[in-house]
Parts: structure tokens; C-alpha cells; sequence
């Protein structure tokens, strides 16, 4: 066989090289279009009840205080968390047939290009024996100008082949790169979808033992229920004048943290209680960590407020420093006399300042936003509405944004310094988020 009929072969195996006929793979594919529409219609429905039974929620929640409203207010919301439930379960399924197409796909595709580095490593070896034959060596050794011609229109197929393997690779390539983003995102939508099913699950068990403990006060004993509603007023009083410890800073009322963070979410789309939860981890480690004071400005060093013991590494000089001078001073704060974090673990560098913990040259570089989202000249770091907003502004850059887990473990982790998906402190932080939510937040609007 000719080398020219070689390089045609070739490329007629390489357009299949999927090794699935065109009748199999058109099956597959109509099979997987059918159960994803299928799913996607059961979703649909589902999603309409579940519209209706918010309807139906806000209509009852408009109703005047008494027994029976709360408890047709209870059964609602727990026949609206079970649809979503099914809901979120058919998602994870449909999820995960995506996911293992993506693969699937994936997989093909690294085939795909393993096949044609192979081939095109022939085709180039190819290549280099025709460079190493002169125009002059081809014509003297064949018979006919005919036969000449035949070999030059080879080598110029070759080459071309050479170039249109090396374009599909590159083209293969860029494929397989978008298929991994896609997968990616498809695998952070299923934990998310995941980790809301389980919440949901778990507000369904709350609010059926409230139905169940509201269901055993006879309807006769309107009393009863006062006394129900009076606990209730109780707990939410006692949450909204809880503490909410602030780092380096007095504590304040978490009724007064909610409204910071409130405001700061509806500037920034990021979830109070996340920031909340941010706000609270940081303060815990200045807890465990300790802040100091910087008595160098030339090198960074400083001192432990607490145990006295002597840091050589506070603040970074070259980076921090001289943005922590110029903060404090328009602030009309002694530098010297202002808390910022220790070195965890008495190494790397402390400095961050306030409940937000921000890094002087990161809280400098943000200043304008934060000046324009609070509407004030100068913001202050140890100022908790600002540190708030601060906190809120700097998570948004980082992806934590609409309340999805995975966007805002990852923005957490970045948050921290160590970036990547599963970190210690971003699970951490997750789990405050959720105490706060469930706890602390949820009861105020029940």
C-alpha cells in the first residue's frame, strides 16, 4: 500500500476512533436525551407545587396570630420541604448521569488524542525521510516525470496531514479542557444539591416536632398557646441580646451583628450568615492565637498582648507596615498601641487588623469599595459595621456568592490563605454558617 493511501486510511480510522459505529452511538444518545428530558419534566412539575405551596405559605402567614394558622403555617412548610426534597433528589439523579457522560466524554477524548500522537509521530517520521531527500535524488531515481510527480503530490499529502493532525490534537485538546470545567461545575452543583437536601431533611424533623407539640394543646386551652408563643418571644429576645464576640474589638449584641451583616449581604449578594460565620471563626482564632502589638516598625517585630513572648515576624515591613502607619494614623490610632493578629504558630506573618482580619496592603488596596459601599471618607478596621462590609465586599471577590456550599467553602479557604475546596478552616466555617442559620437566624423569623 502506498504511503498516500496510508495517510487516507488513517484519517478515515481517526474519524471514528471513538470505537462506537454511528447507529450505537446514535442510540446512547437518544436514550440519555430521553431520561434527561423525562427527569427534567418530573422537575418541572415539581417546582410548580412547590411555587404553589409558598403561595399558599404567605397567604397563611398573613392570616392573624393563633393555634390553628400556626400549625396549617407548620404543615405547609413541611409538605413544601418534602416536594423539595423529591425535587433535589431527582436532581442529584439527572446530576449524575450528566456526570458520568462528562467522563465518558472525557475519557473518549484522552483516546482520542493518545491515537493521534501515535499517528502523528509516524506521519513525522515520514516527514523527516522526504526532508532528507532532494528534489534532484527524487527525479533521478524514477523512470518518468509521471511517476516524479506522483511522489512530490505524496509528500506534499503527508505534510498537510501532518499539519491537520497537529490542528486536531490542539483542537482535542481545548475540548477536553471545557468537558473538565463542565465536570467540575456539575460535581460542586451536586454537593451543593446534597448538602441542601440534608438541611432540608433536617428542618422537616424541627418542624414536625413543632406541629407534633403544638398538636397536643387542646384547642380549648387557648392559654396553653400563649404560653407557647410567650417561649418564644423569650428565645427570640434572648438571641437578638446574646454577645457576638468581635476580634479586637468590644462585643455586641447579635441582633445588631445580624443588621450589619444584613446590610452588608444586600450590597454584596453574600449570605449573613456566612459573614457572620467568617466573622466569628476569625474572632475564634484570636482566641486561640492572640493578637499583638507591633513594636518595630523597621522590621515587623512585635509582642504578645497576652503572654508578653516576643515575635520577630508581626508584620511583614516591606508589604504591611507602611499601609498599617498611614490606617492608623488617619484614624488617629497609636500604631504602636493598635492590636493586629500574632503569626499563627510563630511563623509567616500576622498583622491583620480588626474582626474582619484584613492585611494592612489588602485592606488599603480595598479601601475605596468599602469607603463607597458604607458611604463614609475613611473606613476603620476595628469598626464592626465596616469590618462587616469589608468581610462581605472581599468574599464576593472570591466566588461566595448565592449561598451555594461549594462557592463558599472555596471562598472561605481563600479567605484564610490556603485556597483549594476542603480545607480545615473553610469546614469550619461551613459549620458555623449553618449553627447560626438553624439557631440563631431561623427562630427570629419564625
Amino acid at each position: 500500500m502506498s504511503l498516500l493511501k496510508r495517510c487516507i486510511l488513517f484519517l478515515f480510522i481517526f474519524t471514528f476512533s471513538l470505537g462506537l459505529t454511528p447507529n450505537t452511538f446514535a442510540d446512547q444518545l437518544q436514550m440519555a436525551q430521553g431520561d434527561k428530558a423525562r427527569l427534567e419534566a418530573e422537575l418541572s412539575s415539581l417546582e410548580h407545587e412547590i411555587a404553589q405551596k409558598q403561595r399558599e405559605l404567605e397567604r397563611q402567614k398573613g392570616q392573624s396570630v393563633s393555634l390553628t394558622r400556626d400549625i396549617s403555617i407548620l404543615t405547609t412548610q413541611i409538605n413544601k420541604s418534602k416536594l423539595d426534597i423529591q425535587a433535589k433528589n431527582l436532581t442529584i439523579k439527572k446530576l449524575g448521569g450528566e456526570i458520568v457522560d462528562k467522563n465518558k466524554k472525557i475519557q473518549s477524548l484522552t483516546e482520542k488524542i493518545e491515537s493521534e500522537k501515535e499517528s502523528l509521530a509516524q506521519l513525522i517520521r515520514k516527514d523527516r525521510e522526504l526532508d532528507d531527500m532532494s528534489i534532484l535524488s527524487i527525479a533521478l531515481s524514477r523512470a518518468s516525470i509521471s511517476e516524479m510527480y506522483g511522489d512530490v503530490q505524496s509528500f506534499s499529502s503527508i505534510k498537510n496531514a501532518v499539519k491537520n493532525s497537529v490542528d486536531v490534537i490542539r483542537g482535542v485538546r481545548t475540548e477536553t479542557q471545557t468537558q473538565k470545567k463542565t465536570l467540575e461545575e456539575k460535581k460542586d452543583k451536586e454537593t451543593d444539591v446534597k448538602v441542601a437536601l440534608e438541611n432540608e431533611k433536617k428542618r422537616v424533623e424541627q418542624n414536625e416536632s413543632e406541629k407534633k407539640k403544638l398538636l397536643s394543646i387542646s384547642k380549648n386551652k387557648e392559654s396553653e398557646y400563649q404560653k407557647v408563643l410567650a417561649e418564644k418571644a423569650k428565645r427570640k429576645a434572648q438571641i437578638l441580646s446574646a454577645l457576638f464576640n468581635l476580634r479586637d474589638t468590644g462585643a455586641i449584641p447579635f441582633g445588631r451583628a445580624l443588621e450589619y451583616a444584613n446590610t452588608a449581604s444586600k450590597v454584596t449578594g453574600v449570605r449573613p450568615a456566612f459573614i457572620l460565620a467568617i466573622i466569628t471563626q476569625e474572632s475564634n482564632l484570636g482566641t486561640d492565637q492572640g493578637s499583638c502589638y507591633v513594636t518595630d516598625m523597621s522590621t515587623g517585630a512585635g509582642v504578645s498582648s497576652r503572654s508578653n513572648k516576643q515575635f520577630k515576624n508581626v508584620m511583614k515591613p516591606s508589604r504591611d507596615v507602611p499601609p498599617f502607619v498611614r490606617i492608623t494614623t488617619e484614624l488617629g490610632r497609636d500604631p504602636a498601641k493598635t492590636l493586629v493578629s500574632c503569626p499563627i504558630g510563630g511563623i509567616g506573618w500576622g498583622g491583620a487588623m480588626g474582626p474582619a482580619q484584613f492585611i494592612p496592603s489588602t485592606w488599603a488596596g480595598m479601601s475605596k469599595k468599602i469607603s463607597a459601599a458604607l458611604g463614609k471618607a475613611t473606613p476603620d478596621p476595628w469598626n464592626a459595621p465596616d469590618a462587616f462590609m469589608a468581610s462581605a465586599l472581599f468574599l464576593k471577590e472570591l466566588g461566595g456568592v448565592n449561598g451555594s456550599y461549594t462557592a463558599e467553602i472555596k471562598a472561605a479557604c481563600k479567605y484564610y490563605g490556603t485556597g483549594g475546596s476542603a480545607c480545615a478552616y473553610g469546614k469550619q466555617v461551613m459549620t458555623k454558617a449553618l449553627k447560626i442559620q438553624t439557631t440563631m437566624i431561623d427562630p427570629l423569623q419564625n
